[in-house]
Formats: structure tokens, sequence, C-alpha cells
């Protein structure tokens, strides 16, 4: 059984939190503070697709190295393609756009985790401090809406790691895609949880005056203290609301996504989250329960441990409420919203919210008919 597996009964079995996180502590698995600092993930296990994993612990010989902490290296990465499709009968939306792979935010919850593997790297520190940039993100986008025969749907942006994480400062990949598409008069839907978004408010209110353009800012928490420990390199949550006033006061349709709504830790603040962005100009709202696929499961408990050790065994109970019995659960139409007694009080007390607050009393898709195409003599050239 996995050192964190074993925690986990240990806490469920009369253990506690406490035994728990001894196990984990003495499995290694667990990277010393100082060279974690400002990170959100406490572990860097070995991807699941590695035929080895790695553990640290002292031979008695005193010969371990001191290692440095982590920090933010960036790689350039060179797709073919810049436009993701997919079919998910449960997602509002087709095709999407990934300026950047890995997050800097280092949010402990986030389902993108797990995609870091496919590089031969961790879901957990590597996630948050080995990223990918793919500068060419724009030009790509410019040729496959060049491609003769192109029909425009909603491309949304930040649905996996966040467009608007602090490398985009330097890179402003972001920025020249959003350039691309007004050029186009191709339609977009951003989620984010950065105020950097503010930085192209220029761009996005010119396209929201034609209808192509609409901004969801993603709060988890008010507390100021757990949304540091939680998702420790993101805006905090009075500076998205901050961001949320600055894009309605440009006349830019925006959102607030309660999201992730972690049972237990989170959803007491559904209201406060809906009221505070409903004050600050927000017009919709959306939320999802949190979801812990793959490698997530074991850096967000490990996490929890961390942190909240006495809310460790009531968290992992609520969410398994609403998972039948497990600690995730990917059916099409119930891995967003979760099932059962618990999920549907959820959703109930959402949506009694909202209506009271007029959010979502309105719905206006963005439109396709202004999309400009390429010019037929540009679409050949594209074949050459």
């Amino acid at each position: 059984m996995e050192p964190i597996a074993r925690a986990d009964a240990a806490a469920f079995k009369g253990g506690g939190a406490t035994m728990a996180n001894a196990m984990i502590e003495e499995s290694g698995l667990r990277i010393n503070h100082e060279r974690r600092r400002g990170r959100g993930s406490g572990v860097n296990p070995s991807g699941r697709f590695e035929p080895t994993t790695r553990h640290v612990f002292d031979d008695g010989w005193s010969t371990i190295e001191e290692l440095p902490p982590f920090k933010t290296e960036v790689q350039v990465e060179k797709p073919r393609t810049i436009i993701t499709r997919n079919d998910s009968p449960d997602i509002s939306f087709d095709r999407s756009i990934n300026p950047y792979r890995g997050c800097e935010h280092g949010c402990v919850y986030c389902f993108a985790r797990p995609t870091h593997s496919y590089m031969g790297l961790s879901a957990g520190l590597d996630f948050e401090s080995r990223l990918f940039a793919k500068p060419d993100a724009a030009k790509l986008l410019d040729r496959e809406l060049s491609k003769d025969g192109y029909q425009p749907r909603t491309i949304a942006i930040g649905t996996n790691t966040d467009p608007y994480q602090p490398i985009e400062k330097n890179w402003r990949i972001m920025r020249e895609v959003l350039e691309v598409l007004e050029a186009r008069n191709h339609p977009v839907g951003i989620v984010t949880k950065s105020a950097l978004v503010a930085r192209d408010i220029d761009i996005l209110a010119r396209m929201a005056e034609k209808g192509l353009a609409k901004v969801a800012l993603s709060i988890t928490t008010m507390d100021r203290l757990l949304a540091r420990t939680m998702e420790p390199r993101a805006a905090t949550p009075t500076r998205r609301l901050e961001a949320i006033r600055q894009l309605s006061q440009a006349g830019i349709p925006v959102s607030v996504m309660v999201a992730p709504i972690i049972p237990g830790l989170t959803d007491q603040e559904i209201e406060r989250i809906l009221d505070s962005a409903a004050a600050a100009g927000a017009t919709g709202a959306g939320y999802v329960i949190l979801r812990l696929p793959l490698e997530v499961s074991p850096i967000f408990k490990d996490w929890l441990l961390r942190h909240y050790p006495d809310s460790y065994r009531h968290v992992l109970s609520l969410i398994r409420s609403m998972r039948d019995g497990k600690d995730y659960d990917a059916e099409w139409g119930k891995r967003m919203r979760g099932k059962g007694p618990y999920a549907w009080q959820i959703g109930r007390r959402f949506e009694m919210a909202a209506k009271r607050l007029g959010l979502n009393s309105e719905r206006t898709p963005l439109r396709t008919d202004l999309f400009k195409a390429a010019p037929k003599d540009q679409q050949q050239l594209m074949l050459l």
C-alpha cells in the first residue's frame, strides 16, 4: 500500500491525523519546508508512468545533501497546433487554448496536475515549478483560424492551467493570443484567478462591445490565510474582487466561479463569495465541487494533514459521500457536481443565493457571425 494511502487508512481507523502525518514524514515523500516555501504541494512523487519511485531517507551516514529550494523554471514548448478539441458531454465548449503547461499558482487542488506526468514530471512540486511556455501560440492560432472551412465557436482559455499565472507578466503569450482573436473577431471565454487579467482590459473591452468576450474569476475562499496556503501564488481574494470590479466597469461581462467548493472547509462561504462578487459587478456565477483525480488525491490529502489535521476525517468523509465512497468519480454529468444529499444541499444553496442576487438572470451567447476568415489567397499559401 502506498504511504499516503496507509496514512489515510490510519486516520480513518482511529490512528488519527497525527499518526497519519508521521507516516508521511517517515516515508520520505514530504519535501523539507524550506525547499518548498511559497509552494502549494508538500510532496513531489514520481509521475505515474515512471518505472521507479524516489524516496528521501537518512541512511545513518550523515551524508544527506542539502538540496536547493524549488525555483520556477520555464522551458519553451513547440507544439504543432494550439487549439485543443474536446467532445465531453458535460463541458459547454468544444475547443480551448492553453498558453502554458503547469501553473505557478500552486493550487493544491488543481485537477490539471496529473497532466505533468505526460512530460515525465511530478504532479506535485514539479507542476508548479517546472513550467512550459508556448511562445508560438499566437502564430499557430492565426494559422489554424486561416484554414479553409474553419467554423468559429467560442474558444475557452484557462480551463486547464491559468493563462494569467505570474510568468505571463514577462512572456505575454496570452495578450498576443487575444490580439489575434480581436483581429479575427473571434469569440473567447476566459477563466482565471489572477488580477493580471485587468492588464488586457483594453482588448477585452473592445471585444466585449462586439459581443465577443467574457471573463470568469475563480474565488475559492474569502479567507486570506486559507487562500495563501491553498493557492499560494494566486491573487488574494480581495484583488480578484477588484479585478471583477474593473472588468465590469469596462463593460466586459464577468462572472464568478465558486470553484472548487471543498466540503467541510469552504462550503460555508458560498453565499459570502456570491454576495461579494455581485457587489463588485459580477452578473453570472457557477460552481464546481472539489475533484481529486489520480495524483491530486494524495497531494490534497497531504496538504490537508499539514494545515487542517483536525478536519481531515470530516472533509474526506463528506467528499466520499458525494463520490460513491471514493475520492473521485469521473462519471460524466456527476464529476463536477457530485451526488447524494450533501451535493444536493450545496446545489440548492448556490441556486437560491444566485437567484436572490440576480445572477445568471440573462445569458447572452457570444457572437460568431462577425468572424473574419482569411482571404482566399492567404488560405492557399497555408497549403504550401
